[in-house]
């Protein structure tokens, strides 16, 4: 389990074929490995990875092909910029949301503007998403915790503060550029209980109940 709130940005130095998939290894900057163990999990760029091995300062972790299929893997290349995150703890901060670190699907930037100080970042989502995104919901982009300011019908946009575009890869972010979209996992648990409600009519999940607990509105 992650928040979305990047501890480093990190390079990826190594990227070899295995299989379907990928070995790769993750120059890791300013992260502190020092409590990380073989086995552990580590957020990359919102992809839960885990360590099978540690060096100095990078680890390595092997991605299946199918995590190549549904993420940014697919078209990353040595020298690529990682936003890093380790698992969380009892005891750390929840500043951000509950991320899974399990990527649901590919978006692209479509529109930067300056608003201010600040950046708004037009994303494009696949169609089968977006009823998960809800406006001043939250959501994980490239493994960071964001909120959704705005919709469209098949995007949605993010307002970037200078400290969010220093600390993880979003200054990089360029018009077409894919990114990893992670919906808040509230909105799959919801729509997951309205289904079981539909097919079980004596089931107790329905929508006065959802309304009363502050579901719906």
């Amino acid at each position: 389990m992650f928040t979305g709130i990047i501890e480093s940005v990190g390079t990826l130095t190594q990227l070899t074929k295995k299989n379907d998939g990928y070995r790769v290894e993750i120059a890791t900057g300013k992260l502190d490995l020092s409590d990380v163990k073989l086995g552990d999990s580590i957020a990359s760029n919102g992809v839960c990875l885990t360590v099978v091995s540690i060096g100095g300062q990078s680890f390595c972790a092997d991605v299946s092909g199918e995590t190549v299929s549904l993420t940014g893997f697919s078209h990353y290349s040595v020298g690529q910029v990682i936003n890093l995150e380790k698992a969380v703890t009892p005891t750390k901060r929840l500043g951000g949301h509950m991320v899974s670190g399990h990527v649901d699907g590919r978006g692209t930037i479509e529109r930067i503007e300056q608003q201010g100080n600040s950046w708004d970042y037009w994303i494009s989502s696949p169609p089968e998403l977006m009823r998960y995104i809800a406006l001043k919901g939250s959501i994980t982009i490239d493994g960071i915790s964001l909120t959704v300011n705005g919709l469209e019908d098949t995007s949605f946009r993010l307002t970037i503060v200078p400290h969010t575009s220093q600390e993880t890869t979003i200054s990089q972010f360029a018009i077409g550029a894919k990114v990893n979209i992670e919906v808040d996992q509230i909105a799959r648990y919801l729509e997951r209980l309205m289904s079981v409600e539909s097919h079980e009519s004596n089931s107790s999940v329905n929508m006065d109940l959802l309304a009363r607990s502050g579901f719906l509105k």
